[in-house]
């Protein structure tokens, strides 16, 4: 049987990956929308991206992912995703969108299942490795009493976590979660971020997301990215970067930040009378 060629190696599958993205620039047509950015993650590290409306965050996501044409370099532990398989890719990278497909008639179970596909030849029926994989998810997720109904039927909480779920059944290296809160109330949004901050304790993994709520980013990020017109201008701790300085020059926002035992809250300042 003759070897895979080096280039389509994947990086080993144990714990979370360094991921590395060096000088990734994207646009739209002729429209710049990403411009040299730079940013490392370390393994189990949680990164998260933030920025105004249109600063490019989602956009970097799929560039990482090889969704998104770019300029650049990404790296999972010092190798290329360009140089590696797609499958390859698929088995060390695991997405999250912010407004995922959720077909019809499915089965919560079934929908899981999906995140197997990287791990099984082309057509082929899920295995015995594969149903296990995805009951122990759905468990870890309190997703298991659900599993025989259908998508449409959950609430947008309970759909929200069979999303993570089929992600996790990937068994990846790193998790990218696009605005992983969008459309949750405050309290489904704290159940998705802390799941995500236990799994990646207890797994290893690494993390890199877009999130739109200063606080919760600045409560659940190991470190955060400050994305303002393409660029990464403010990088580092979370209470390094959401300072009213900061807020006021890239979000026109008028804020005071309070810093408490679970990280900094960004508390909006009502304009004088």
């Amino acid at each position: 049987m003759r070897s895979r060629p080096a280039r389509d190696a994947a990086p080993r599958r144990d714990g979370g990956a360094r991921l590395e993205v060096v000088g990734l620039t994207a646009g739209y047509g002729r429209t710049r929308v990403l411009d040299a950015v730079r940013l490392t993650v370390e393994p189990g590290g949680w990164l998260a991206i933030i920025g105004p409306n249109g600063s490019g965050k989602s956009t970097l996501l799929r560039s990482v992912l090889g969704f998104h044409r770019h300029e650049g370099i990404v790296r999972i532990d010092g190798l290329p995703t360009t140089g590696m398989h797609r499958r390859d890719r698929a088995r060390c990278l695991a997405y999250a969108p912010q407004t995922p497909v959720l077909p019809e008639g499915v089965t919560t179970r079934d929908y899981v299942g999906l995140g197997r596909t990287p791990h099984r030849p082309l057509l082929a029926a899920p295995r015995g490795v594969d149903r296990q994989i995805v009951e122990d998810v759905m468990t870890r997720l309190e997703l298991d009493l659900l599993a025989e109904r259908p998508l449409a039927t959950l609430s947008g909480g309970e759909q929200q976590r069979a999303v993570l779920a089929r992600a996790l059944a990937q068994q990846p290296r790193v998790l990218l979660l696009d605005e992983p809160t969008a459309a949750l109330d405050l309290g489904h949004a704290q159940q998705v971020l802390d799941l995500v901050d236990r799994l990646r304790r207890q797994d290893g993994l690494t993390v890199l997301s877009t999130l739109h709520d200063l606080t919760l980013a600045g409560q659940y990020a190991d470190r955060l990215a400050l994305l303002s017109q393409g660029r990464v201008v403010a990088e580092g701790a979370p209470h390094d970067v959401l300072t009213a300085a900061v807020l006021h020059t890239h979000y026109g926002a008028r804020a005071e930040v309070v810093h408490g035992p679970s990280g900094p809250a960004v508390l909006p300042v009502r304009a004088a009378n």
